[in-house]
């Protein structure tokens, strides 16, 4: 099932951010979250980002569209103009999402170049323009997603500015990636590991703006690391770790949400995933759409190498590339 706008809205709301999978660029698409939502009901999930300019002048269901199953789920834009900004939340209002995240945390050139990102942080004024832009638009949540600081901003003093700008104009929820962005000489991924995790200043901004929702992000890779953080935050969220150890998601609902549903097996969520792939094969779209998301799976798990070749490579030489899959689901047994 697909959601479009004309349709009545089935979501959920947001129920928690307890625990959510980070908005991942060319990872967190449809297929990645419909395989998700197999091993975590609870967690709540992130499209990728994307741009205003996509989705006012682009093929917005190509970014819009998306199973109903896949909620509690969220639209992350990217953006500056707060007119526009508010277009595009009432796109995701309409479209059935149940929260829509300002990206002010992407420390790419590209996006630097549109003002869009951690760029923004230098700009918590405008910030709170397109947070009260998009908030009078849409009767949904309207979060922010960001840095601790950027280079030549990085003070917590100026931390505290931009949040407490930000939550005047109507923001509730940040989710604080733990570190600085450094905006000129390191790419993306060196974004993401050479300015250090400070998690004492996330938790010193809980402290003093404990009304608001912060929500933690950056490095965390067990839940027995969430579990120690939600302690001090209201949630947390895995991004790189919940897409290369996708199993790890099968035991959140049970010890982070308290649910007594049984963890489902590894092959028991390929089982599941099965028809998905046949709907989507039938449409006319190729596996490899859904089977690159899959092949973390059964990381730690004997056989894994082989598991990662059937799905990476064997499925793009065969005739019948279910009946691969099929094999892909008898290597992981009942584990």
């Amino acid at each position: 099932m697909t959601h479009t706008p004309s349709e009545s809205r089935a979501n959920q709301g947001i129920q928690s951010r307890r625990f959510s999978v980070a908005p991942m660029m060319d990872w967190t698409d449809r297929h990645c979250r419909f395989f998700l939502r197999l091993l975590s009901q609870h967690a709540l999930l992130y499209t990728e980002m994307v741009t205003t300019g996509a989705l006012l002048h682009g093929d917005r269901a190509r970014f819009l569209d998306h199973d109903a199953s896949e909620h509690p789920l969220a639209l992350q834009l990217g953006g500056s103009v707060p007119a526009e900004l508010a277009a595009c939340a009432k796109l995701a209002e309409d479209w059935g999402y149940d929260e829509v995240n300002l990206n002010v945390g992407c420390p790419s050139d590209r996006v630097q170049h549109n003002m869009i990102g951690a760029c923004l942080m230098g700009h918590p004024a405008l910030v709170a323009d397109c947070v009260k832009a998009m908030r009078d638009a849409v009767g949904i949540a309207v979060t922010v997603k960001h840095r601790i600081g950027i280079n030549g901003r990085d003070s917590y003093a100026e931390l505290c500015d931009f949040v407490g700008q930000v939550a005047e104009a109507g923001c509730s929820s940040f989710t604080v990636h733990a570190r600085i962005a450094i905006l000129e000489g390191l790419s993306p991924k060196e974004n993401r590991e050479v300015p250090p995790l400070r998690y004492e200043v996330a938790a010193q901004l809980k402290r003093d703006f404990p009304a608001l929702e912060v929500v933690l992000n950056g490095g965390i890779k067990t839940l027995e690391e969430c579990r120690t953080h939600l302690q001090t935050f209201d949630g947390v969220m895995l991004g790189r770790e919940a897409y290369h150890n996708p199993y790890l998601l099968a035991e959140v609902d049970r010890q982070l949400f308290g649910s007594e549903r049984a963890a489902p097996s590894r092959g028991d969520v390929l089982r599941q995933l099965r028809p998905y792939i046949e709907r989507h094969l039938a449409q006319g779209g190729a596996m490899h759409h859904i089977t690159r998301h899959v092949l973390g799976l059964a990381q730690g798990f004997h056989g894994a190498r082989r598991f990662r070749q059937v799905l990476s490579v064997d499925v793009h030489k065969s005739p019948a590339p279910l009946s691969v899959f099929d094999h892909a689901i008898e290597l992981l047994g009942t584990h």
